[in-house]
């Protein structure tokens, strides 16, 4: 290169100079400190001698002849004593033409080999010239657009691993200077061109090539951002499906891994945990090896790790590293099971790092290098930049994985209500069409039915939970008394200090269950049975005579997939089981004569007791012919439904193996809302900030208090209906005025506040106590014309 302006495209000539460098000096010339002011002054002595810094120049032979000078002028730049520390330049802006660096930078390049050719990335040949155009526009009219872009250097280090380097200017000396060819620009100019970036004609239009001068130099500080970078390339990576499909994923995925870590033979490989089944499994992907499966497609994590690796990696879910695979191979006699599986590929080190979120393993992250003590547990501590994005990617993956799963069942196994399957089946075909129409994307259109008025019940267990508790209690408590009898035995015949520690511990744990039950309770002595009381009778007190019978019958008592004694949390679950299994059964045929009355949306589901929704409309129906009278007729039968489901309890009550009861509820919404399908969730949830309100009540209420009071709203034996509106109110009395002529409900009408819940207030209750029947006395269904019968005569 003869003249720094050899083929550059630029709105701007370009020049070196020292003026604004000569200028700062000449200020400095006048300092009170007499050392910096004689410094200055001497400078500013050797430059009157070689006025041609100070006016500027393009000659690159000129900085040849003038070498010395320029090496006094950045002397203050570019200290000495930093030199070999700092990465720095002085340089033509945005040019790849260096003239002064430090000693670092000077290594940097020598390393990268005698082919390397420097020059700044991440900037497309007309964003050059645009970014020119933006510093006159800062420069010389104050109008400052903020089109600043990072610039880099990708340089390769002395292994092979490409080093990726920032690059920050100081343009403290810089200064442009219009031609007489540079247009003058008006704001109606500015405001054009802040519409038309990608116009480069339009650009060199206002700005047009050398129009103007750039004359100074600028200060380069050059950061390794390689780290950095490596993160950065390892997000982008995992952001989208779509680049994750792509061929060339693992590739660029094994070169930012190597960037990061600096191991140039470094391969990636993954493996998915499932927990049902303790197992890692590879992942669905061709391109994705893991090294710890090997060619398996799922191992069993005890028999695929030693007891410290797996306790490291399963238990603790902390990095686990293998620095030298040859040498642990060794040690252990070929008995690590990790470390045999890797020494069969050839590979020399190694890295495991488990992917966790909340203490819950989703997957292991393998890193492998067939060079020794490549990896280890010092370099693994990079990793912890870079797995909360992997992280985020796997917990995409699995969302995504079980999403086709749910998809499968969903086509496989479940059937959408036949009121609404129609709409389904429009937007499927929907799908298909544009699909066949080539469509890039085509989606799968929103279901959704407007005006729909909701209707919502549930017979819940009361007390639950505090039935489940003492279940837990007393199963514990019973195991705890089993096992505190045999080590007492065991104690009376061998005065070991382990016997007597472990009778302390069973008194704690039966203390702490009797006055103090928490919430993990179980878990702590069901972990004690499971890991201290097992093994030891399992492998040492059973091999005994004198006690050989009594640990049998412990055994013989206990659940063999559980390891517990589940005798009376059995009994608690069989009955909440038996409760629902009732409950649905007659749901699920009554509602075979609701839908005979009119079309409705319903759905059913059990928790502790059964819930059901239902939502009528004309837009279920897809027809003109819905009128209120058939929502209240919906209603008048839900109130039926809900007593008998009450009768069907307590006939049947004996036959259950605890003594449970059930509450009764029905929630009132009077204005008709908006339900749409959820395809996360698969199923239907009401729409809009608004109709949330719904939602929020329908969670809540039932475990509200009456206001004022610390009873609850529902209660055993009475039908409990919450409502809102006066209208309600008066509708429901009617229902009920009704149901107590055919001797259906009592006549304890309560008319109740209820306590506010957040955010919802001003809610009310009808409570009223049910009449139960025999089975022999079959009640029938009535329908709103026979109110409306009863209400004329």
């Amino acid at each position: 290169m003869i003249d720094l302006n050899d083929n550059i495209n630029l709105p701007f000539s370009l020049q070196i100079s020292f003026n604004k460098l000569i200028e700062r000096y000449e200020e400095l010339a006048k300092s009170e400190d007499s050392f910096v002011a004689a410094k200055a002054t001497r400078i500013l002595k050797m430059q009157e001698a070689n006025p041609i810094l100070k006016q500027g120049f393009s000659k690159v032979s000129v900085l040849k002849e003038h070498e010395e000078e320029i090496e006094v002028l950045l002397q203050d730049s570019f200290s000495e004593i930093l030199s070999l520390n700092e990465i720095k330049t002085a340089s033509v802006p945005y040019h790849n033409f260096i003239f002064n660096a430090s000693k670092r930078f000077e290594n940097i390049i020598e390393t990268a080999g005698p082919d390397f050719e420097l020059e700044i990335k991440n900037m497309p040949e007309n964003d050059w010239y645009i970014l020119g155009c933006t510093i006159i526009m800062s420069f010389c009219y104050n109008y400052n657009t903020n089109f600043k872009r990072p610039l880099y250097y990708e340089i390769p280090d002395a292994n092979g691993i490409i080093r990726i380097y920032k690059i920050t200017y100081n343009a403290d000396f810089m200064e442009i200077v219009a031609t007489d060819e540079a247009p003058k620009l008006t704001q109606d100019d500015f405001d054009q061109l802040l519409d038309n970036f990608d116009n480069i004609d339009l650009w060199k239009e206002k700005f047009p090539p050398n129009s103007y001068v750039s004359k100074g130099f600028v200060i380069s500080n050059i950061f390794d951002v390689t780290d950095d970078q490596a993160i950065s390339n390892i997000k982008t990576t995992l952001i989208g499906n779509n680049k994750r499909k792509d061929e060339t994923f693992m590739g660029d995925f094994q070169k930012v891994f190597r960037s990061l870590l600096s191991v140039t033979d470094l391969q990636v490989g993954f493996s998915i945990y499932n927990k049902e089944e303790n197992t890692l499994m590879k992942v669905h992907d061709s391109s994705i090896n893991s090294y710890l499966l090997k060619a398996k497609e799922a191992f069993k994590c005890e028999n695929l790790f030693c007891h410290f690796s797996y306790e490291k990696i399963l238990r603790e879910k902390t990095n686990f590293a293998i620095s030298d695979v040859d040498k642990s191979f060794k040690l252990s006699g070929g008995a690590s099971p990790q470390v045999t599986v890797l020494k069969q590929q050839g590979i020399k080190s190694a890295i495991f790092a488990p992917i966790a979120e909340n203490g819950e393993l989703l997957a292991v992250l393998e890193l492998v290098s067939k060079t020794p003590k490549a990896l280890n547990s010092i370099n693994s501590n990079k990793l912890a930049d870079v797995m909360p994005f992997i992280l985020s990617a796997v917990k995409r993956s699995k969302r995504d994985e079980e999403n086709l799963i749910q998809a499968i069942i969903q086509r496989e196994c479940t059937s959408i209500h036949p009121s609404v399957k129609w709409k389904f089946e429009r937007a499927a075909r929907q799908f298909m069409q544009e699909e066949f129409d080539g469509m890039a994307n085509p989606t799968f259109n929103k279901i959704s039915f407007e005006n729909v008025y909701p209707l919502f019940g549930q017979i819940d267990v009361k007390g639950s939970s505090e039935a489940r508790n003492n279940a837990t209690q007393k199963d514990l408590l019973l195991q705890l008394k089993m096992v505190e009898r045999i080590v007492k035995t065991v104690y009376k015949t061998e005065k070991l200090p382990i016997f007597e520690q472990l009778l302390f511990q069973i008194g704690a744990y039966k203390k702490a269950l009797k006055t103090d039950f928490k919430v993990d309770s179980e878990q702590r002595v069901t972990h004690f049975f499971k890991n201290e009381i097992v093994p030891l009778f399992k492998f040492q007190l059973k091999s005994k005579p004198y006690i050989k019978e009594d640990v049998e019958d412990y055994f013989s008592k206990i659940d063999s997939d559980l390891d517990v004694i589940y005798y009376y949390r059995k009994n608690y679950d069989d009955t909440i089981s038996l409760i629902n299994k009732n409950m649905s059964s007659l749901l699920d045929k009554k509602q075979i004569e609701a839908q005979a009355m009119y079309p409705h949306f319903f759905e059913r589901y059990k928790t502790d007791g059964v819930e059901h929704n239902m939502y009528i409309g004309e837009a279920i129906t897809k027809e003109d012919s819905f009128s209120p009278i058939y929502l209240y007729n919906l209603r008048l039968w839900q109130l039926q439904v809900m007593c008998k489901m009450e009768n069907v309890f307590y006939n049947k009550q004996h036959e259950y193996p605890i003594g449970l009861d059930v509450a009764s509820m029905i929630l009132v919404f009077n204005q008709p809302l908006s339900i749409r399908f959820r395809t996360d969730e698969k199923h239907f949830d009401v729409d809009g900030t608004y109709n949330a309100r719904y939602e929020v009540v329908k969670k809540r209420v039932d475990k509200a208090n009456i206001k004022g009071t610390s009873e609850r709203i529902t209660a055993k034996g009475k039908l409990t209906i919450v409502y809102s509106q006066k209208e309600d109110e008066i509708e429901y009395l009617q229902y009920i005025s009704f149901l107590q002529s055919k001797h259906q409900i009592g006549d304890q009408v309560e008319i109740l506040e209820l306590e506010d819940l957040q955010g919802v207030t001003g809610l009310k209750a009808l409570r009223v106590n049910i009449l139960y029947q025999n089975d022999s006395n079959k009640k029938e269904f009535y329908t709103y014309d026979d109110l409306m019968d009863a209400i004329k005569a």
